[in-house]
């Protein structure tokens, strides 16, 4: 029978872009997209979707059945930097569409689901560089809390109820494609905007804030990577290391400049740089690349060569 994949959260940075790869795979007729708001209308006009609150299980369940779903990828949260302004929603959202989603694959209702983590579930105790697979795990904000929660509720899933599930611990993501979803790498999206739209931009992270990074196609790569390994090959059922590249404000600004000479970059950090300083300034994957053969492409120079090129196009520049 052929697999027919359900994506919560097709608005969302990643969803959007999840999508198109996934109908070119799949079919277009194969996917479905939903969210709690309707999409844009190019995912709309390409295949089925469904309005979804992802907490409401009734709902959920009445569109997987009404599919047959068999593969989920839940991509629907609530992303740091607007978590600590609503800590308690932000909570009950990433937890409780977890326990949703992975009860319908303890019920054998749905056979795989893909959740995404983060680097936020590190801390201001972790190591900074090259952090491990295996390490303390003491994060500080309500985003990284929910994650670390959901890993550890994901192996519980696989070992207790032996559902497929597999998970990234996503760095911070960079696309053209759709617009920032209030997290604290968004600065890094943000800032490809302004340069070509105003010639300049104020940052929110200091000059020499390190982060792990990622293009959105090295994302979406991995995702599919990971959801066609073979079982056996997923040694982990928490969430895997996954890295890019991993740079500054000020280097990500003096990247820009080669293409954009008239670019000026300022600072004023605000409660955004204290999350951005519990968190790594790079990762190891190694187990990642081991396991399942995960290998990123794009370092910084590529990533923005691609960005400025297709902003470029998109603001007829």
């Amino acid at each position: 029978m052929q697999d027919k994949v359900l994506v919560i959260g097709s608005s969302g940075q990643i969803g959007s872009e999840l999508v198109a790869e996934l109908r070119s795979n799949y079919g277009d007729s194969n996917v479905i997209a939903s969210d709690i708001v309707a999409s844009n209308q190019t995912i709309m006009d390409s295949g089925p979707f469904e309005i979804l609150d992802v907490t409401d299980s009734n709902r959920l369940h009445e569109i997987v059945k009404k599919h047959e779903v068999t593969h989920v990828y839940l991509l629907a949260a609530i992303l740091s930097a607007n978590a600590e302004k609503k800590p308690k929603l932000s909570w009950d959202l990433n937890m409780q569409s977890l326990f949703n989603v992975m009860d319908l694959a303890k019920d054998k209702i749905i056979k795989k689901v893909f959740w995404p983590s983060s680097i936020a579930v590190f801390g201001p105790n972790t190591e900074k560089i090259k952090t491990q697979q295996y390490t303390i795990t003491e994060p500080n904000t309500v985003y990284g809390i929910s994650k670390l929660a959901g890993e550890r509720w994901c192996e519980y899933y696989f070992n207790k109820y032996n559902v497929d599930v597999v998970s990234l611990r996503y760095p911070g993501l960079i696309g053209w494609k759709s617009n920032p979803g209030g997290g604290t790498t968004d600065y890094a999206v943000h800032i490809f905007h302004e340069a070509i739209k105003n010639k300049k931009y104020t940052s929110f992270l200091t000059r020499d804030t390190t982060l792990p990074m990622m293009y959105m196609s090295d994302a979406i790569k991995a995702t599919l990577k990971i959801m066609q390994a073979d079982s056996d090959k997923i040694k982990i059922r928490s969430s895997y290391n996954i890295a890019g590249c991993s740079f500054s404000p000020e280097e990500l600004a003096n990247e820009i400049q080669s293409y954009i000479p008239d670019f000026k970059i300022s600072y004023n950090k605000d409660f955004r740089q204290e999350i951005a300083d519990s968190w790594p300034d790079s990762l190891d994957d190694s187990l990642a690349k081991e396991h399942w053969g995960w290998q990123a492409q794009y370092n910084m120079q590529k990533l923005v060569k691609e960005m400025i090129e297709n902003l470029n196009k998109k603001y007829d520049c």
